[in-house]
């Protein structure tokens, strides 16, 4: 098991660690499309007459877009770190609390392979990557 984590409320363990491990990459990627539509709408703006892109004035929205990229890439720093320190508990089979301990190892190390099959199901599918697809209750478990 894994620790606390207060913003799913909820141990990341065995039976969710995909769920968090998609949790973390999913809002990843959405704050790089924040990011992207962001910069974006501000060059836009900025090759526009801004009177027409909104209806505050200018430096207004100015200090706007600099906060919402600064916050979205923040929160962006936040998430990709945590997603990939899934990646590599899932690679190294070691919470990060065993690690932090440096806990002897009392289980077989298997390959990085094994281990993705362990926590999203096996045979690989595009079912990976979806949070509702249910596991195959078959999973390859090579302890």
């Amino acid at each position: 098991m894994g620790h606390h984590y207060p913003w799913v409320s909820n141990c990341v363990g065995k039976n969710n660690h995909k769920y968090f491990f998609l949790f973390a990459m999913y809002i990843a990627f959405i704050n790089l499309h924040v990011l992207t539509v962001v910069g974006f709408y501000f060059l836009h703006c900025f090759k526009e007459d801004w009177t027409k892109c909104n209806s505050f004035s200018p430096s207004t929205m100015v200090i706007l877009l600099i906060q919402l990229y600064f916050e979205g890439l923040l929160f962006l720093i936040f998430t990709s770190v945590m997603f990939g320190t899934q990646v590599h508990s899932i690679c190294t089979d070691e919470t990060g609390i065993e690690q932090l301990k440096k806990e002897e190892r009392r289980w077989a190390k298997i390959t990085k392979w094994m281990n993705m099959n362990a926590v999203f199901g096996h045979p690989f599918s595009l079912g990976w990557e979806n949070p509702f697809a249910l596991q195959d209750q078959g999973k390859a478990d090579p302890y």
